[in-house]
């Protein structure tokens, strides 16, 4: 990162992680903490995130699952190297490999980046949440990327995130609520099994976000779980989200 940029420095799971993240544009928060809680990764298991920007669902998952290993894909290099410090500054460098690379690229040039097809037991994502074409252009390229998709939106994550699993691994991603007709798009024909939970801002609200879980290969029907509910009426978050955001609990989308 340039000598220019400045950093917020982000506490996750009470303080088990410390995130510095760049202080302009987009940084990790809640739904990074969800995605690693709804990962059903074991120690000892591979797990692949897409997109791992300063490495904030990554190192959650570590800190919640040791014995892990996570190799994250991010395109852009200064993020890349923040992510690689931040696994340092956290005595999670062991488990925690960075690729710098950009996942639409061949897979001649991801391997050479030390990424492999059919590989891992478990993929994960949090895509940008804006289709190409649909914000305004960014002045800064990196919140540019990180807010908007490029020109192949979901299908070209959903591809890569396939080439890299393993047969019967599981994929998790999670994303805004009204964008999952196009995540179950993408998911056709590559997971099934699928299991959808809703995140609710408050009881009675529209969900405001979508966990997507599926295993590769399979042919089993898709099921909408009851959601989690975020925020009490009086904003206080809720002890469900309590439990993920603070204490690390795992967020179960199997039986």
């Amino acid at each position: 990162m340039t000598s220019s940029v400045t950093f917020t420095c982000d506490a996750f799971l009470d303080g088990r992680v410390t995130l510095r993240q760049p202080k302009p544009g987009f940084r990790s928060g809640l739904d990074a903490v969800f995605l690693a809680a709804a990962c059903p990764a074991q120690a000892g298991e591979r797990v692949l995130e897409a997109g791992c920007g300063a490495g904030a669902a990554s190192l959650c998952l570590i800190a919640r699952v040791p014995g892990v290993s996570v190799t994250g894909v991010e395109i852009d290099a200064g993020l890349a190297a923040l992510a690689r410090e931040n696994a340092t500054e956290n005595d999670l460098a062991a488990q925690f490999t960075i690729a710098n690379a950009d996942l639409t690229a061949s897979w001649t040039e991801l391997e050479a980046a030390g990424l492999f097809r059919e590989a891992y037991d478990h993929v994960i994502a949090n895509p940008p949440f804006f289709e190409h074409g649909r914000t305004r252009p960014s002045k800064d390229a990196r919140n540019g990327r990180a807010r908007a998709m490029a020109e192949g939106g979901f299908e070209d994550w959903a591809r890569f995130l396939a080439a890299a699993a393993r047969p019967s691994a599981s994929a998790t991603v999670i994303h805004t609520a009204d964008a999952l007709p196009q995540i179950l798009a993408a998911f056709d024909r590559r997971f099934g099994a699928l299991s959808i939970l809703p995140l609710h801002p408050k009881a009675g609200a529209p969900a405001i976000r979508v966990i997507v879980s599926g295993i590769k290969g399979s042919r089993a029907p898709a099921s909408i779980l009851p959601g989690v509910v975020l925020h009490e009426a009086d904003g206080a978050p809720t002890a469900a989200a309590t439990a993920i955001l603070r204490h690390g609990q795992s967020l179960s989308l199997r039986g």
